[in-house]
């Protein structure tokens, strides 16, 4: 049976810094399990992470989606700034924060992790036993070598850019930022990104096509794969052959320590899993399950 629900605009701080999160609290017998939501590079949670957070609160879980410092309506200098440590901490904020709701039960606060903040959500589980149990869909689990090796030379070009671009705005407030998506220099070059965030499929007033170049000094050194052997809470990962990086997936569930199970799923492309009801509503059933039978 599917719950309706409440929402309500939330906010929280982090590092003085105000953090805009859309909560939803079903209509079910208190204390309510709940989830902490967190999805991809550089997008907001009126995108993905809202189709998720509908989902489980229909499915009698209390959600939190919000946008990251730097990003939509939550604070942060400079905006578009994304940054995988300053991500983590946010997830941090947020456990604390569903902790502290006196609808929730704090013995059942799980997370949920969709493409990048699938990665990022690794590096916040691995050490926070206010997490009883996560998730990961179409998960995109970054593994540094693999990255060095592909890119060759261009892997310390980019961080020096990088590098460079935050100098420059630390000492003159002048922020460098390529598009998100589209052609040439830009954070996501796959036509499949574009299709999303470059039209108005992914398209709302919260959503900007920019990335700060000064991201890569963070983003490229982000070791997901490097945090699966520090995890010891039960873990479902949804993924399939045609999402993204199938081969990184494979990679972190083998390493990582907790319970764990696997669902390799179909689906046309790895946007699918953003907005296609048909591929999200399995999703969310497989999610329901997981959660309820592991917190």
């Amino acid at each position: 049976m599917r719950k309706e629900f409440e929402v309500k605009k939330v906010r929280f701080d982090v590092d003085g810094s105000n953090v805009v999160g859309t909560l939803r609290i079903p209509d079910s017998a208190r204390p309510l399990p709940a989830l902490a939501l967190t999805g991809p590079l550089t997008s907001v949670r009126d995108q993905v992470t809202d189709h998720y957070a509908k989902e489980m609160a229909h499915r009698g879980y209390m959600t939190l989606s919000f946008d990251h410092r730097h990003y939509g309506d939550s604070g942060g200098e400079p905006r578009q700034y994304e940054h995988p440590r300053r991500k983590v901490q946010d997830l941090r904020a947020a456990f604390g924060y569903l902790a502290h709701r006196t609808e929730v039960n704090p013995q059942r606060i799980g997370a949920l992790g969709i493409c990048a903040g699938a990665g990022y959500l690794a590096g916040a589980v691995a050490r926070d036993d206010r997490v009883r149990s996560w998730a990961t869909v179409a998960g995109f689990f970054h593994d540094v070598e693999k990255t060095k090796a592909s890119m060759g030379e261009g892997y310390q070009a980019a961080i020096d850019r990088a590098i460079a671009a935050r100098e420059r705005y630390e000492s003159t407030n002048e922020l460098e930022v390529i598009p998100a998506v589209g052609e040439g220099d830009v954070a996501m070059p796959l036509p499949e990104a574009f299709d999303y965030y470059g039209t108005e499929r992914g398209a709302t007033p919260l959503y900007r096509n920019e990335f700060a170049v000064m991201s890569r000094e963070h983003t490229l050194p982000w070791d997901a794969l490097g945090k699966a052997p520090s995890i010891r809470i039960p873990f479902l990962m949804i993924h399939s052959e045609n999402a993204l990086a199938p081969s990184f997936a494979r990679a972190f569930f083998e390493a990582h320590r907790g319970p764990k199970e696997e669902q390799w799923v179909e689906s046309k492309g790895h946007i699918d899993f953003y907005d296609q009801m048909d591929v999200i509503g399995p999703a969310a059933d497989s999610l329901a399950w997981h959660f309820r039978n592991t917190m």
